[in-house]
């Protein structure tokens, strides 16, 4: 079930991020943004943000909170998983 969640959550930033990756191409651990990661940019973060509340229902009230979530695609199902969406 958890993986096809992170599938899930992969091809969502594929589509809304318009990633010249494909999904299969990002690790659950991957990190989105800095130069060791997919580097991702502030305007990404903003799209994701919003994209994560349409497809998952998932909201984050506060730049903290986001910073922890937005980490990785594994931060991302879990805070998904918690948020009693999946």
């Amino acid at each position: 079930m958890s993986q096809d969640l992170n599938e899930s959550i992969k091809e969502m930033m594929v589509t809304e991020l318009m990633l010249q990756v494909t999904a299969t191409e990002i690790g659950d651990d991957t990190p989105l943004f800095g130069p060791d990661g997919l580097g991702l940019d502030s305007v990404d973060a903003l799209q994701l943000v919003v994209a994560l509340e349409k497809h998952f229902g998932l909201k984050m009230s506060d730049g903290e909170a986001a910073k922890g979530v937005l980490h990785s695609v594994n931060t991302i199902a879990a805070a998904v998983r918690a948020d009693g969406k999946a």
